[in-house]
């Protein structure tokens, strides 16, 4: 991607000096003895409030890939399924806090760092920011991009086969058309410029999960309803790979925080706003992730699926009202395409 010029600004000054007077000169010294590259340009737009950063965390970690929390749960059992769920929310809270203040102070001692790549070059020099950091996080985001762009397509596509049951649609189509949508949200300047739509994802993060927690009680409550087993499914080796896959969920699940790329968003002074925004977050965060695993997994016992959307649907058949998996599915769908934007901080190497 290279490095930006500084263009001339129209009162004379380029736009990097624009960019270091909107922070009052708390770019770190290595960044600002080198010339701005993309990703830091992206992130440097600091003028978000906490709310702003609260938005954006919550888009990070409350993603679709919380419908699979029964799943984990189902692998665990009733008690250790939460208890990892209350220990993976603590552990995550305190090591996300403890990193804002960390990059609260650099920033009050005049070495505001932007990125976990910036980290990396302060803490253990420019080779491993550059060659480690760097390489590791483009191939999360890119994951996370292909993930999302599949996920939504698959979302899509249950739409259309609930309107058009024979529809001769494919799969790729809808995959093309999510990615051209995330083609578009790509053009957005600067990670502020996407509180808006960050907005709208914390709306419908709570939606999809309000409607995942209502469908599960409905059907658990249904004549329809499966028979419950909470037995613990395999034994011996089959099980302690359970037990990794459900620990590997309930962990990636709440492990998305981009910490450092949210701080470079918040207006100066930076002291408490990454706190305040980390509680908005969390108290988001408990609340969906609780309430989905929690009925999902009481409705379904072991046979909760890896998405627990699919339990929604028996032979061909939805067990809850036609209209209510519809709003399901787009609320995924329209949820994907901000979070993977989001999640994909430009990277310069």
């Amino acid at each position: 991607m290279g490095t930006m010029a500084s263009n001339p600004a129209p009162n004379g000054r380029t736009r990097r000096e624009d960019l270091q007077n909107s922070i009052h000169g708390d770019l770190s010294e290595e960044t600002s003895s080198e010339p701005l590259d993309a990703g830091a340009l992206f992130v440097l737009k600091s003028k978000g409030s906490w709310l702003h950063c609260g938005y954006h965390l919550t888009t990070s970690i409350v993603a679709p890939a919380l419908l699979s929390l029964p799943l984990a749960v189902a692998q665990l059992g009733w008690a250790a399924g939460v208890l990892i769920l209350l220990v993976a929310g603590a552990v995550t809270f305190y090591s996300y806090t403890l990193l804002s203040l960390v990059l609260e102070q650099h920033a009050l001692l005049g070495h505001r760092l932007l990125r976990f790549r910036d980290m990396a070059h302060h803490v253990l020099g420019p080779h491993w920011g550059r060659y480690y950091i760097g390489p590791l996080q483009f191939s999360l985001c890119f994951t996370a991009v292909v993930a999302g762009t599949l996920l939504a397509g698959q979302s899509m596509k249950a739409i259309y086969l609930l309107e058009q049951p024979d529809g001769t649609m494919k799969l790729y189509e809808f995959v093309v058309i999510s990615g051209a949508i995330t083609l578009i949200l790509a053009q957005f300047p600067s990670f502020h410029s996407l509180r808006h739509f960050n907005l709208i994802s914390l709306i419908l993060c709570l939606a999809y999960s309000a409607c995942a927690t209502a469908g599960s009680i409905y059907i658990g409550h249904s004549s329809r309803a499966p028979e419950k087993d909470y037995s613990l499914p395999g034994d011996g080796q089959d099980h302690l790979f359970d037990v990794f896959n459900a620990v590997s969920i309930i962990a990636t699940t709440y492990g998305n925080g981009i910490i450092p790329e949210i701080q470079a968003t918040i207006a100066p002074p930076v002291k408490g706003k990454m706190f305040k925004g980390l509680c908005l977050c969390y108290s988001v965060v408990m609340s969906t992730f609780f309430s989905v695993a929690v009925s999902g997994y009481w409705a379904f016992g072991n046979q909760a699926r890896s998405n627990i959307l699919f339990n929604f649907t028996a032979g061909g058949r939805t067990l809850i009202p036609k209209w209510s998996t519809y709003n399901q599915q787009m609320k995924c769908s329209r949820d994907y395409s901000p979070t993977q934007r989001k999640n994909n901080t430009p990277l310069v190497m």
